[in-house]
């Protein structure tokens, strides 16, 4: 029923993105997208679960919880 997609198709729908969103827009798209992908890698790896011993988020960087107080 679906075929894979070629260079053709491929090259539409970059077309298409491109009329929609404009030239100036897609580095920040490509830049959300990849911020988004890499975040859910960490979340799908645990990374970014708080360390059972001290309780400090392994990505926290300020030394507060997420309540806003100093640990």
């Amino acid at each position: 029923m679906f075929r894979s997609f070629g260079i053709p198709e491929l090259l539409l729908v970059l077309l298409i993105v491109l009329l929609v969103f404009g030239a100036t827009r897609l580095p920040q798209i490509g830049d959300a997208l990849g911020k988004a992908i890499r975040n859910f890698r960490k979340g799908a790896s645990g990374e970014g679960e708080k360390d059972k011993e001290t309780g400090i988020s392994k990505t926290d960087t300020t030394g507060k919880d997420k309540d806003g107080s100093n640990t």
